[in-house]
């Protein structure tokens, strides 16, 4: 998939999250910094790949991805499998400790954004040629439908002909049939 495929569906999840299961309480600037997170955890899986969409979007990231991709180990390698979901909900439940003691909003809510954006990201890999190595460090990929050759290429045609177009659908949906949880959910922004 490509990223803004990957921001689309990290942003189709979360909604999807906030209107299912709308927060109590929560602060114009959590929102905020929860949707950032939500967009980056949607990107992070693809860190191993030094030509990323996030390593363009950070200043010197060209060079820190040419670092980081080999520790990696490479495109669709252990950031998207099971263990790199957790390692990276590990690192970022560190790093949002340490940010947390400066900004103030509620990193409990900003973690769960990030996760939903990263596990999103491996569920569309699934769906694409390649497969992800979910249960690394097994070498098998795994993927929908089973034959890869069934499965659709990244950035293709039916990526950009019916993914993106269904999820913007998806978006749609969710919020005109949720339109009360939404409003509600912003009247609440303090």
């Amino acid at each position: 998939m490509t990223g803004r495929t990957h921001d689309l569906a990290a942003f189709t999840a979360l909604s999807y999250v906030l209107v299912t299961i709308p927060p109590e309480k929560i602060s114009l600037a959590t929102a905020l910094v929860a949707f950032t997170a939500n967009m980056v955890g949607g990107l992070a899986p693809d860190l191993d790949q030094p030509t990323a969409k996030l390593w363009h979007d950070i200043r010197g990231g060209s060079i820190l991805g040419k670092i980081i991709s080999p520790l990696l180990g490479g495109h669709r390698f252990i950031s998207h499998s099971l263990i790199g979901v957790i390692l990276g909900g590990v690192i970022a439940r560190v790093a949002l400790d340490m940010i947390g003691t400066v900004l103030l909003v509620d990193m409990h809510i900003v973690w769960w954004a990030f996760m939903i954006g990263m596990i999103s990201h491996i569920i569309m890999d699934f769906f694409t040629h390649d497969g992800v190595p979910l249960l690394f460090p097994i070498p098998i990929k795994f993927g929908f439908p089973p034959l890869s050759v069934l499965r659709m290429k990244t950035g293709g045609i039916v990526e950009k002909s019916f993914v993106f177009p269904i999820l913007i659908f998806i978006n749609g949906f969710l919020y005109y049939t949720n339109y009360q949880t939404i409003l509600t959910f912003l009247r609440h922004l303090r």
